[in-house]
């Protein structure tokens, strides 16, 4: 709603003859979103939900009578800890503004429509067209980030149903574009124009729905909890469904649509054939990932893909093959016609070049044993060679016009760096050992890509050495000091050497890990380490002798030992001499009578360069044995002085001694991402392209004075 308004502010300052009715359009968004907070009932019928409303008011129950009720209910757990990261303080804005945007075009092709204004939108609209792209993808790409800094599962993208509708009405739009572009020179594709620009802020409203309705249930890590706004959101979506059908049926008859087919060596049709498999592509992504809603109507139990990754990568591929290779040739097509003759001479040496890159590269990056990855690289490559020397021309004098290249080649990098990652990407954590973590970790890890470290225990993984150099916390985060180290194995010599912090949350309640790597990068490669399983902090307390407690509980079984004056004994950390008795002793708050005793029991105990003394007493009062045991913190023992021995001329002692402080350890996992800058390299310069169309086409908008008058005649 924000973002709505900020664009709307703009528009009015800039939309010229157009205001009125895209504003309208935009103004009938608001009233939906805005509805949604109100929260009120209508004949029954509740509008919204208010964030304003209280809880008593919000749930039934007894507890809500008191008027304390709020100091009878317990804190939450706090905001998610992987939401704590600096990439979701501007991911989401950044994306609703993507979301927001995608409102303009829509309202430009609708008051098009509206006002027969049929060919004069599509270059008013080209401008926000491509801003949405450019702000959408920005957000998007920011999510990747966020997933590859913050979350531990390995990658940037999940396939999640909520990441793919975020990226539907991207890529729906990016193919909008460019058939604008295609009806703005040829006069052809009108009808795909406008239906995509439409199309694209109904998916939005789409994806709004998936999250906000609750009808992903557990399928989707980024739903939200049904807030009852099922049918609210559901309306939001049919009512602009219906505005752009009811639109285009409407006006179907004088839709400029031209009889004659395009031809086949012409720009404009490889245009709309790439624009063509954009949309088969999303209609696969939209099919599995409407799974829930599905089910939900038809009542059917389709269970979604146990593989997401393989499910989306055998369908993807072959579509982002032929899109590369559209974005690639079609550089070197005319609008109207091209001479065949003439095109497949400036091809045949990009495709030498091409073949020969790919199969360095693909010899290099390891993607040789797969046929369709070796075919996508060289479409990927193909398409670089391509859009290389329309960008250096480009750059000799007119940088605006480079918009399309860069953003071409920016979307070859990102195949590339995609494919080689996720298909090349090597866990270099192998446990070797046979050790196993138990059954619950199994349930969310492979044992057999994760190794454990000791603090101070140097292990071999790959070509690293890595140590466990110990941990600090800041705030909520303790942060694990992992060494890596490549030494010449010849020489024994440190050849690099690095450290990573990898780190962890702790949830007291549900005794797990929140976790997050830490990356070193390199220019062609990343090593991605983050801890699986760390030990749980646990809240102890130290007990003295009262009820419910033993007062030896904390050390570790004693050991009775039968000792006269002068003794030594030998412990694991220094020795204990036996002083001395003193017949005198007294027990504090225990009168003595004439029959009872009490004997003190000097001790000495050596220990770390340190000596202490501690008097254990042993008491036999009424003919009943008591002992009343003395401890030495700092050295972790405790002594009682249990009997006398008189036939021995012995006396017993049972010494106490805290167990062994447990190793620290983590347990790690390690991942060599090779290429992956390639992948974040050419989503910027994807980026920058949309920028640089962005100024290119804003100026082919500025109406002169006289233009705006015939316009309004025209719409009279």
């Amino acid at each position: 709603m924000f973002w709505q308004a900020v664009l709307t502010n703009v528009l009015i300052q800039r939309a010229r003859t157009w205001e009125t009715p895209v504003l309208t359009i935009i103004m009938l968004s608001q009233v939906f979103i805005s509805s949604m907070l109100l929260g009120v009932e209508v004949l029954g019928l509740r509008i919204g939900s208010s964030p304003f409303i209280l809880l008593r008011d919000a749930v039934e129950g007894p507890i809500f009578s008191r008027a304390d009720y709020l100091n009878l209910i317990p804190d939450g757990n706090g905001l998610n800890p992987l939401l704590q990261n600096y990439w979701m303080v501007i991911h989401p804005p950044t994306l609703f503004l993507g979301f927001a945007s995608m409102v303009v075009p829509f309202a430009y092709a609708v008051a098009g429509l509206w006002q027969k204004r049929y060919k004069e939108w599509v270059t008013a609209a080209l401008p926000w067209a491509l801003f949405a792209v450019m702000v959408l993808g920005t957000g998007i790409i920011m999510g990747s980030f966020w997933a590859y800094e913050a979350l531990n599962f390995g990658g940037f993208w999940a396939w999640d149903p909520v990441e793919n509708a975020s990226i539907i009405p991207w890529l729906t739009l990016i193919a909008a574009v460019h058939v604008m572009i295609a009806y703005k020179n040829s006069g052809h594709s009108y009808f795909t124009a406008t239906f995509l620009v439409l199309i694209s802020f109904v998916l939005v409203l789409y994806a709004s729905f998936l999250t906000r309705s609750g009808i992903l249930g557990e399928t989707s890590v980024h739903s939200f909890t049904d807030l009852g706004m099922f049918g609210h959101l559901l309306t939001y979506l049919l009512v602009f469904f219906v505005i752009a059908i009811g639109f285009l049926i409407a006006r179907w008859k004088d839709l400029p649509i031209t009889k004659k087919d395009e031809e086949t060596y012409s720009r404009e049709f490889w245009l709309f054939i790439g624009a063509l498999v954009l949309t088969v592509s999303c209609i696969q992504v939209i099919a599995t990932t409407s799974i829930p809603v599905f089910n939900a109507i038809f009542g059917t139990k389709i269970a979604p893909p146990a593989n997401v990754f393989q499910h989306y990568h055998q369908w993807q591929v072959p579509f982002a093959i032929v899109i590369s290779l559209v974005s690639g040739f079609s550089q070197y097509l005319k609008y109207k016609n091209t001479d065949p003759r003439k095109l497949y001479v400036k091809l045949v040496m990009i495709i030498i070049m091409a073949a020969m890159i790919t199969s360095a590269f693909a010899y290099v990056a390891d993607v040789y044993h797969n046929v369709m990855y070796v075919i996508l690289t060289f479409a990927a490559v193909f398409s670089l060679c391509c859009n290389v020397p329309f960008l250096i021309d480009a750059l000799k004098g007119k940088w605006k016009l480079a918009g399309a290249s860069i953003a071409h080649i920016g979307f070859a990098f990102l195949l590339l760096g995609a494919l080689v990652a996720a298909a090349t990407s090597k866990v270099v954590s192998i446990n070797t050992s046979g050790v196993g973590f138990g059954e619950e970790f199994d349930k969310s890890n492979n044992a057999k890509e994760n190794i454990i470290l000791y603090e101070n225990e140097p292990v071999r993984m790959d070509q690293y050495t890595v140590t466990y150099k110990g941990d600090s916390t800041v705030g909520v985060n303790t942060y694990y000091k992992i060494n890596y180290k490549t030494i010449n194995q010849t020489t024994r010599k440190v050849i690099e050497e690095f450290d990573l912090y990898p780190n962890a949350q702790q949830n007291a309640k549900m005794q797990t890990i929140v976790a997050s790597p830490d990356t070193r990068h390199y220019l062609l490669h990343d090593i991605y380490t983050h801890v699986s399983s760390v030990p749980l902090k646990t809240e102890t307390a130290e007990h003295d002798d009262h009820t419910g407690h033993s007062a030896d509980e904390g050390y570790d079984q004693p050991a009775t030992y039968e000792v006269a004056l002068g003794d030594t004994i030998r412990y694991r950390e220094g020795i204990i001499v036996v002083k001395g008795i003193n017949r005198n002793a007294t027990v504090e708050k225990i009168p003595l009578g004439k029959n009872d005793v009490a004997i003190a029991l000097t001790l000495q105990v050596i220990a770390k360069n340190k000596t202490y003394e501690v008097d254990p007493i042993f008491l036999l009062k009424a003919g009943n044995k008591f002992d009343f045991g003395k401890a030495v913190a700092d050295a972790g023992l405790k002594f009682r002085f249990t009997n006398v021995l008189p036939d021995k001329n012995k006396l017993e002692v049972m010494v106490y001694q805290k167990p062994l402080a447990e190793k620290k350890w983590v347990v790690l996992k390690a991942i060599k991402f090779p290429f992956i800058n390639f992948f974040w390299a050419g989503n910027i310069l994807m980026m920058v392209g949309f920028l640089l169309s962005i100024f290119r086409r804003n100026k082919e908008i500025r109406v002169k004075p006289e233009e705006i008058k015939e316009i309004k005649l025209q719409s009279k």
